[in-house]
């Protein structure tokens, strides 16, 4: 799989982890877990971003 790819995987599925634990820690109000969720969907965010940038410049 090519680096871009794999980036933007990963990214998306940081992404939908860091929703998911977003969601519970709201649910359960464990702020900490919620934080956590917040953080975790930004750097899926931020690695999907850097496959695209990859894949732009031609790695």
């Amino acid at each position: 799989m090519k680096p871009s790819t794999q980036d933007k995987t990963e990214g998306k599925l940081h992404e939908v982890k860091g929703k998911i634990k977003e969601a519970v820690g709201k649910a359960t109000n464990d702020s900490d877990l919620e934080v956590s969720g917040a953080a975790e969907k930004r750097v899926g965010k931020a690695l999907k971003w850097i496959g695209r940038a990859e894949k732009a410049v031609g790695e």
